[in-house]
């Protein structure tokens, strides 16, 4: 049903459970899991000018881990991986790999807000790419931070 599955990534603790369910949705399917870190571009502007590079590829690192996590959940499930790290607005980057990458199913964590947390939190990016995602997105609760 699925060849290519999208688990987006920020490296948090919920990660684990995130790619337990892409590999169990991947099934018998066999599709690749693709691991994909955004450094937000956001976080490295807001720094002065002279720590930017410093936070970027403090980010970059950071994002070399996380996807070395999704690569290696892949591979203990006996699945093929690729792997990127980006940067840019986190949203916007997941869309845009989700269709250059031909992605059929996008698996992401959600802290599960409700009431005054979720008014403040409706900018989250997987909120963001639930309501713009032209494929189907499985969301899965990781906890409150």
């Amino acid at each position: 049903m699925y060849q290519n599955v999208l688990v987006p990534t920020d490296g948090g603790e919920g990660t684990a459970a995130v790619l337990d369910h892409a590999v169990e949705v991947a099934g018998d399917d066999r599709p690749t899991v693709h691991g994909l870190y955004v450094v937000d571009q956001q976080l490295v502007l807001a720094t002065s000018k002279d720590n930017q590079e410093t936070v970027r590829a403090d980010l970059r690192e950071e994002g070399k881990r996380a996807v070395g996590e999704v690569a290696t959940a892949a591979a203990d499930a006996d699945l093929e991986s690729v792997t990127e790290v980006s940067e840019g607005v986190p949203h916007r980057e997941i869309l845009n790999y989700v269709e250059e990458a031909d992605i059929d199913l996008v698996v992401m964590g959600t802290h599960g807000r409700r009431g005054r947390d979720r008014i403040v939190s409706l900018g989250s990016v997987t909120e963001r790419v639930v309501g713009s995602a032209r494929v189907p997105v499985l969301t899965v609760w990781i906890g409150e931070d």
